[in-house]
């Protein structure tokens, strides 16, 4: 199982945000680059970053502290918030991003996202983000009645490398990820499942090895506040 330390960008640093609530946001730091370069030398194999700014915005506005932290390593980077357009996931892969992130298009331009799927087969991950148990679009603004695994099967067979599921109620609070939600729709799906939102612990890492289909998970403030050992934790991870 893969563990992604995440680098959530607003205004040019690197945050941690409480249920997605910009107004909540703690600086961890303000080089991303630096901050990216830590996980790197700590031994993570992955890179999860998500322009927090362009989510809301619909288009990146974080992009030269992407460019920055993509100039600064060499592991593999996947990038979400603000990307709705071919154009623009065309721009990222060619940038030397490994793999997109769609969450807002893949509820309201399904047919983009298998488009881009097509084209750019492995490259693109469809961004499941829930709360109460429904979707939400638009940096976590609005919330639709479309559940995680109905958005899910939409992508079965469209070639999405996965899916990501995070639960919003949960992100930033350490207070546990959401095993049950995220097994179930791992269960429901052949597309690899990514789990994110809430990790407080190393428990939760060995809850979410222990079952199928999950190609990984998400780790932010739990990282940042020294919570979770990251030799530990890739060393559970490991073992699957």
């Amino acid at each position: 199982m893969i563990i992604f330390p995440a680098i959530d960008l607003k205004d040019g640093h690197c945050v941690r945000l409480k249920r997605g609530e910009m107004a909540s946001a703690t600086v961890f730091n303000d080089d991303p680059a630096a901050q990216a370069l830590e996980f790197q030398n700590a031994g993570f194999s992955w890179l999860h970053c998500v322009d927090l700014n362009g989510a809301f915005d619909g288009r990146s506005v974080n992009a030269e502290a992407v460019k920055a932290i993509r100039a600064a390593i060499t592991l593999p980077i996947q990038l979400g918030g603000g990307i709705r357009d071919l154009k623009g996931i065309e721009a990222w892969l060619e940038a030397g991003i490994t793999r997109v992130i769609l969450g807002t298009i893949a509820l309201t331009n399904p047919t983009l996202v298998k488009e881009a799927a097509r084209a750019f087969p492995g490259k693109i991950v469809v961004g499941a983000d829930a709360k109460g148990g429904k979707i939400a679009t638009e940096g976590w603004a609005e919330t639709s009645e479309v559940t995680p695994i109905e958005l899910g099967k939409r992508f079965e067979d469209a070639g999405v490398a996965a899916v990501l599921f995070t639960d919003v109620d949960r992100d930033g609070l350490l207070k546990g990820v959401n095993v049950g939600a995220t097994a179930a729709l791992a269960a429901a799906l052949t597309i690899p499942v990514i789990a994110s939102g809430g990790v407080g612990g190393i428990e939760d890492i060995k809850a979410l090895v222990a079952e199928p289909n999950i190609e990984g998970v998400v780790v932010g403030r739990a990282l940042y506040d020294g919570r979770i050992d990251p030799a530990e934790a890739l060393k559970i991870a490991g073992k699957q």
